[in-house]
């Protein structure tokens, strides 16, 4: 299993908020929205300097079957961590401790 974050910030952008954050799982940057189309997750002039992406989390299989997905318009309305365990207990796919 593995997570992954995209942001429509620039690599040198990402990279520093990973540090200054203490992110440790791959954070991608879709500077040409090609994912954020892909997901319909634009949100055009939702930011101070143009489009970015509604916050979202999907839950992926390895086949590339989204399982489960949760978008809102405000990034502080998050999935919970438990909610994400137990759907990830539901499809059997919960990580072991050294995942």
């Amino acid at each position: 299993m593995q997570i992954v974050a995209v942001s429509v910030d620039p690599p040198g952008v990402t990279r520093d908020h990973c540090r200054k954050r203490g992110y440790t799982y791959t954070f991608l940057s879709d500077e040409k929205l090609e994912a954020i189309l892909r997901y319909d997750l634009l949100h055009q002039h939702g930011g101070p300097e143009g489009d970015i992406a509604r916050p979202a989390e999907f839950l992926i299989d390895s086949t590339g079957t989204i399982r489960w997905v949760n978008v809102t318009e405000d990034y502080r309305v998050r999935a919970r961590p438990e909610q994400v365990l137990a759907l990830l207990d539901q499809f059997g796919r919960r990580p072991s401790s050294g995942d």
